[in-house]
């Protein structure tokens, strides 16, 4: 009877679907009921209030005993119920097992769509310098990183990390929209070229409501292309990974760094202590430089080790060299000079 169920199931189609066990244990259930009570008349166990738990043990098979058919048609009857619920078992564990083996297709494939939101999405893929970029967004916890990457990526190329990936032509919005650009933190294009860059850019400020678009370019000279897209995209160059990956957590960075690294403002020296003033600590630099000379103390190199941005407790003993940012260039008396009259904390 099992047989002709699953080929008329199999016809119609419906061993497709998760309908099909509970097609087959309540046509078992209600053809087994009645057939029990011909073959057990009488007995306890083909009462409505013990059969359906009997039936619930049989079919599971788990046989706790307390009801048991004791004519040889009950044990035929059991032994229906017993097939029946071996065949739903099996077909719920098969579809359980095929509807897992089609979501990681999807996930190495790329065709599927990414629910979660405040994460990084990076579009473009370059063999060990992604990984690189991904590895320093993952080392914060809590972090969640989308590849986004184009059709001829055939599968994922990194499925050992807890990386999203969406594959598809990443100029088109549905595409982008799959990858949660529209929901994401920021959004790091790195593309295979400047051109190509401008196109995803514009395509990503067209869907994205993040704030922070991160563009790593080859050419710095095209950034000046992307501020007539949208005044909130950087522009990285593209040969910093460290660089990239900071402006992304940390919007604005890479400016902060631009202007340590330029004229025309406060630029970056340094000096060295004299032995005359003997050891003093990083309180009293930090607090000379900034209070006397309107300068901010980065770091400092004592024995031969870079500190930067040392402890203020730390003692930096006669010839030790500090690192800061002024408006001009300070001498070894101006600097001599602010120590002496600042008091050790």
């Amino acid at each position: 009877m099992l047989f002709f169920l699953s080929r008329m199931l199999a016809r119609f189609g419906v061993l497709k679907s998760w309908a099909t066990p509970v097609v087959v244990i309540v046509f078992v259930f209600v053809t087994s009921w009645p057939l029990m009570a011909l073959t057990e008349p009488g007995s306890e166990l083909a009462q409505p209030g013990n059969y359906w738990w009997y039936f619930v043990v049989t079919a599971a098979t788990v046989g706790y005993g307390d009801f048991y058919p004791q004519s040889p048609a009950g044990h035929v009857v059991g032994a229906y119920v017993i097939v029946g619920g071996i065949v739903t078992l099996t077909t719920v564990f098969t579809k359980m097992a095929s509807v897992l083996e089609q979501a990681r297709g999807r996930r190495m494939q790329g065709s599927g769509s990414i629910t979660t939101s405040g994460h990084f999405v990076v579009i473009g893929y370059t063999t060990g310098r992604t990984e690189r970029l991904v590895t320093e967004l993952l080392a914060e916890d809590g972090n969640e990183v989308v590849l986004c990457t184009w059709e001829d990526s055939a599968v994922h190329p990194m499925p050992e990390r807890p990386v999203g990936f969406v594959r598809g032509e990443v100029t088109e919005d549905a595409v982008l929209r799959r990858a949660g650009v529209d929901r994401a933190r920021a959004v790091l294009v790195d593309a295979r070229d400047d051109n190509e860059a401008l196109a995803i850019a514009l395509a990503v400020d067209h869907v994205s409501t993040s704030p922070h678009v991160v563009v790593a370019l080859r050419d710095m000279g095209r950034a000046s292309l992307l501020h007539y897209v949208g005044e909130h995209i950087r522009c990285v160059q593209w040969h910093t990974p460290r660089m990239i990956t900071e402006e992304l957590a940390s919007p604005g960075i890479t400016e902060v760094y631009a202007e340590l690294m330029t004229y025309g403002g406060a630029n970056t020296y340094m000096v060295t202590l004299p032995e005359s003033l003997g050891p003093v600590l990083v309180d009293q630099c930090r607090t000379a430089l900034g209070r006397r000379h309107g300068a901010t103390m980065l770091a400092a190199r004592s024995g031969g080790r870079l500190i930067v941005n040392p402890d203020w407790q730390t003692e930096l003993p006669p010839g030790s060299v500090l690192y800061y940012i002024s408006p001009c260039m300070l001498t070894t008396e101006q600097i001599t000079e602010a120590l002496r009259v600042t008091p050790r904390a």
